[in-house]
Order: C-alpha cells, then sequence, then structure tokens
C-alpha cells in the first residue's frame, strides 16, 4: 500500500547534568540516570498518556552490565511506562542518540509510530570506552585500517598532521572559548531548563542531588592549556583540555508526528527535515561531520549560508576546526556551539546527539529569525552523522 511520509516534529529534550568519569556519579547506575531523564520528559508533558509512546529506543557505546539488558526496553520498564510500550538499545559509538533519533524519526514519519522517546546514556566511569572489545585482527594484518584508527586521540593527532595550519595554538584558543560560552550560558539561565536533578549517592558521604555539570573549567587560559601534556603523541597536539573529557550522563527526547503533537497538545519545537550519516578513513574519523553534511545540504539545495545556528560535538578542537575550514566558516563565528560545546560539558559518548538537539531547539526559541539548524558530530570508527532541522519559531512562516 503506498505511503505518505510525515513530518515528525521534536517535543522535549532533557538530560541529566554532566558528570567525570569517577566523580558525581562514581556509585550511580547508568539505567537510573536514564530512567531520571525519562520520567522528567513525561512529567514536562502531562498532555501525554504514557500508553502513547510506541517505542523508546536508548543508546549506549558500552551496552553491559548497567547499560545492558536492552537498555531501552528495561529503561522503560523502571521509568514507570506500560509494560505495552516495547523498547531497545542502539550503538553507533558516539552517535548513538543522534541514531536512536533518527532511527524512530524514520519510525513516526512511514507510520510505524505516532510517539517516541529517544536518547542515550554513558557511563564511561564503570564502562571506559573500549571496554570487553575484541578488535578482529584482520584490521590491521590485511591493513585495513591504520593502526591509529582504534584510538580517538591518535586519530585527532592524524587531523593536526592532514591540516597543518590548525595549529595547536588555534585549538586552545578554540576551547578557551567554548569554556567561556559554556560559563556565559550558565550565568544567563540558558543551560539550566535542560538539566534533570538527579539524586547521587556516596557509600562515604550519603546522598546528594547533582543540579549542573561538572566537567567545565569557565577560568580556563591559553596559559593553562600550552603546559598540559600531549598523552597521543610526544609533542604532539591534543591535550586533555582542547578535547572532551571522559564523563558520565544521560539524555531523552520526545518525537511526535506533527499531526498527532497537536492533537495531543504537545508543543513542537522544530522539525526534523533530513538527516545523513556517512563514512570516512577510520584513522581521520574527525572528517565525518563533512560528507554528512554536504550530504543533507545537497539533498535540500541548500548551502550553508542557509544554516543559522549549528549544534556541533566538540570530541576535539581540531575535529571542530576542520569541519569550519571545509565550510569556510571562521573559528569564531556566532552561528557555531551559542552556549558552548562537550569540551566544556562534557562528552558521554552515546548520549551526546541528543544534548546537541535539545539545545538547538532552545536557541531556535530565541532565535526567531533563523530558519534552518544543524545538529552534527563525528564517529569512532570513521564515520559522521548530521540531522537537519526547521525552526517552528522562525518569524517567516508567520
Amino acid at each position: 500500500m503506498p505511503r505518505t511520509a510525515r513530518d515528525v516534529v521534536f517535543i522535549d529534550g532533557v538530560r541529566t547534568p554532566f558528570g567525570k568519569a569517577g566523580g558525581l556519579y562514581a556509585e550511580t547506575r547508568a539505567d537510573d540516570l536514564v530512567v531520571r531523564a525519562i520520567r522528567e520528559l513525561l512529567r514536562r508533558n502531562p498532555q501525554l498518556p504514557p500508553e502513547r509512546v510506541d517505542e523508546v529506543a536508548i543508546a549506549a557505546t558500552t551496552q553491559t552490565g548497567d547499560q545492558g539488558l536492552t537498555i531501552g526496553r528495561s529503561a522503560a520498564v523502571l521509568a514507570g511506562l506500560p509494560k505495552s510500550v516495547p523498547g531497545y538499545a542502539i550503538d553507533r559509538m558516539c552517535a548513538g542518540a543522534m541514531t536512536a533519533v533518527t532511527t524512530t524519526a524514520s519510525g513516526i514519519a512511514f507510520g510505524a509510530y505516532d510517539v517516541a522517546i529517544a536518547g542515550g546514556v554513558e557511563h564511561m566511569g564503570r564502562h571506559p570506552m573500549g571496554e570487553g572489545v575484541d578488535p578482529n585482527p584482520r584490521f590491521l594484518a590485511e591493513k585495513l585500517v591504520d593502526p591509529s584508527a582504534l584510538v580517538m586521540g591518535c586519530t585527532a593527532e592524524n587531523l593536526h598532521d592532514r591540516f597543518p595550519q590548525i595549529t595547536k595554538e588555534r585549538a586552545d584558543a578554540y576551547a578557551v572559548r567554548s569554556q567561556q560560552k559554556v560559563a556565559a550560558a550558565y550565568a544567563a539561565g540558558k543551560i539550566q531548563p535542560d538539566l534533570v536533578p538527579t539524586a547521587i549517592r556516596s557509600a562515604e558521604k550519603g546522598w546528594g542531588l547533582a543540579t549542573e555539570d561538572e566537567p567545565p573549567r569557565p577560568t580556563t587560559t591559553m596559559a593553562d592549556l600550552a603546559k598540559l601534556k600531549t598523552p597521543f603523541r610526544p609533542h604532539g597536539k591534543v591535550t586533555a583540555g582542547n578535547a572532551a573529557g571522559i564523563n558520565d550522563g544521560a539524555t531523552a527526547c520526545l518525537l511526535a508526528a506533527e499531526d498527532v503533537a497537536a492533537e495531543l497538545g504537545l508543543t513542537a519545537r522544530m522539525r526534523l527535515v533530513d538527516y545523513a550519516f556517512a563514512g570516512v578513513e577510520p584513522e581521520v574519523m574527525g572528517l565525518g561531520p563533512v560528507p554528512a553534511t554536504e550530504k543533507v545540504l545537497a539533498r535540500n539545495s541548500l548551502t550553508m549560508d542557509d544554516i543559522g545556528l549549528i549544534e556541533i560535538n566538540e570530541a576535539f578542537a581540531v575535529q571542530v576546526l576542520a569541519f569550519l575550514e571545509h565550510f569556510k566558516i571562521a573559528d569564531d563565528d556566532p552561528r557555531v556551539n551559542p552556549w558552548g560545546g562537550a569540551i566544556a560539558f562534557g562528552h558521554p559518548l552515546a548520549s551526546s546527539g541528543v544534548r546537541l538537539m535539545t539545545q538547538l531547539s532552545r536557541l531556535f526559541a530565541e532565535r526567531t529569525d533563523v530558519r534552518y539548524g544543524l545538529t552534527t558530530m563525528c564517529v569512532g570508527m570513521g564515520m559522521g552523522g548530521t540531522v537537519l532541522w526547521e525552526n517552528l519559531a522562525w518569524e517567516g512562516a508567520k
């Protein structure tokens, strides 16, 4: 039977405050983090009958322990959703939550779902990146990938090699600006609406409440960053200061068909226009957002001049700068991460895609002059993902 694709809208997004590995959430379970986010979504949107949720897709890069057991389904049950609501786990490394959104959104567009919850969780303190992984020896024996491809910091050093004009000083300057933008956004109350106060427990200190991100370092200076070690290469350029940290956290968002959102009285913030994923050489995985973005722009007859806001995940400063150079965007272009990015907030791998989307949706509400925005990120093993969004508050639509 022929079908007509339905428009998919982003209703709401929330996240736990992000913690440092071994910090805020050292004694808190990963599944409890994402359950907290799901419950908050339902609390903030009381018009939505829980039984109308058709799917729960939750991403985790390391699907074991408290991030295992088909975490989308187990989190749905733990969050109190009806047992009739199914769920599943998904993995595309750093783009896990982004893929949870695009996959469930595709189901909504096709007509298989009306409403879905998508998100991600990563407790890197309990489950370090690569835990339990057993790479096939053929990768190296048959020279399918460069040996550096499996170490993300090494892939960032490779980008510096490929683009020598992206110096350590440029990367450090970008990192300092990210810290400053996050501090300014916090001071202006821009970040707090996204955050879900989350109970934390310590055997030594007892119970507490996480209410803000732990990783930001607002007083960071160029002089501070110049002193840091380069752990991935002697005399290299990638440091803990110009890269995202090792973090814990969870995100969740609510998606719906546009007509269903109207029927239920849910406020739609932005419309999903298109998305693309692309592959690149794994040893320069930071280039992934470039072909993914080119695909999306070309399919929609747009150029970067049509894009008013860009939320790009800051896995490494050099990776962001390579993207900006390709599209001839200045390092300090105000369209790019206006409220800062992962270098300051942190990057709990599979959860970060929805942080980008939630932040973009709030920026859209303030920037009614902007019609289109992008969320984009690089992905381990040589990939990139980009989602194109339309601002439903755009003044030109009135």
